[in-house]
């Protein structure tokens, strides 16, 4: 056995914390970073909020790719735990069979985003999957804070799983997947419909660049939290309007028991706030022995996959973690049979 010479580890500190200062960023993510600097969102305030909730979606500029063609794009409702909620469906093909179907959540920090500013990224997803998706319209603070949002996950994935006659689908099992505060969405209904099943089981989930972990602080808040994107002062609004325990398993999953989840395809942005929360998620998966796959998008930034317009290097990625989740599919399926 080889012995290390001990470690300065002054110097390793240094290091460490040059290279964290220079991080590896894409071109195309340098010129989408210099742009938005260049128009920063306003300060979040309820008035704030209360002013974009009134614009209609054509009036938000969009930073993704056209949702494109597809056979099915049509729009629902179901009852849910504070009324009527809203559900769009997405589906590359006019008539399929019985099989899986995707419960999307939207992103936007529990406080903005929709089904629609989120289509595009659900018709890629139903596109490269080959599978219905339902996006689902939960609801937001700061109208409706915190357990509104994982009421709404809950609901609609217990509807759409028992409910697919109503949608014009045969549904056999859910793949729950969702971006950023709909990441989170993902591995808390994950977590519920574990230990209280649904009427079809969830058989994978999807999430993308989640927040996992209100409690804990991580290197990649500090060195990401400013520059990148997804900065503290934004974040700052949404954790104020959510107002969520940051201690429940029903805002904090990482916190829980991971093991009997599903097999899961996790991604993140290596140059993300929460890029660490994912990295420590997925790890923890795998301590517990659940299939486990994990795809970080080197030099990209949070949202990457709503921003393929402006970052066209981020579709490739995007078509990446895709992909894998299609292979996690067919090894699933091919062993329930």
């Amino acid at each position: 056995m080889t012995l290390a010479a001990p470690v300065n580890l002054a110097a390793k500190d240094a290091a460490v914390s040059m290279t964290q200062a220079a991080p590896y960023v894409r071109p195309d993510v340098a010129a989408y970073l210099r742009a938005s600097s260049a128009q920063p969102l306003p300060p979040l305030t309820a008035e704030t909020i209360a002013q974009i909730r009134k614009l209609p979606p054509s009036a938000m500029p969009s930073r993704d790719l056209p949702v494109g063609n597809l056979a099915v794009d049509r729009k629902f409702e179901m009852p849910g735990p504070g009324g009527a909620m809203a559900l769009r469906v997405f589906d590359v093909r006019a008539d399929r069979g019985p099989g899986p179907v995707v419960v999307f959540y939207h992103g936007g920090g529990f406080v903005l985003g929709s089904v629609e500013t989120h289509a595009a990224l659900a018709a890629e997803i139903s596109r490269q999957l080959d599978l219905p998706v339902v996006s689902v319209e939960y609801r937001l603070a700061p109208e409706h804070p915190w357990p509104a949002a994982p009421d709404d996950g809950e609901a609609a994935a217990r509807w759409i799983a028992g409910n697919g006659k109503a949608l014009g689908l045969g549904v056999t099992g859910l793949v729950l997947s969702g971006d950023s505060a709909g990441g989170n969405l993902t591995l808390i209904v994950a977590a519920a419909l574990r230990d209280k099943p649904a009427a079809v089981p969830v058989i994978m989930q999807l999430p993308i660049y989640p927040a996992a972990d209100f409690v804990n602080e991580y290197p990649s808040l500090r060195q990401f939290g400013t520059g990148y994107g997804l900065d503290d002062s934004v974040t700052v609004y949404f954790r104020q309007h959510y107002a969520a325990d940051p201690k429940s398993l029903r805002t904090s999953p990482l916190l829980g028991d991971l093991a009997g989840l599903p097999p899961t395809v996790l991604v993140t942005a290596g140059l993300d706030p929460l890029r660490d929360q994912g990295r420590a998620y997925a790890g923890k998966l795998i301590a517990a022995g659940v299939p486990t796959t994990y795809y970080e998008g080197k030099g990209l930034v949070h949202g990457f996959a709503t921003f393929r317009k402006d970052i066209p290097s981020a579709q490739v990625d995007t078509l990446n973690f895709l992909k894998l989740a299609r292979t996690t599919l067919d090894e699933i399926e091919a062993e329930r049979k």
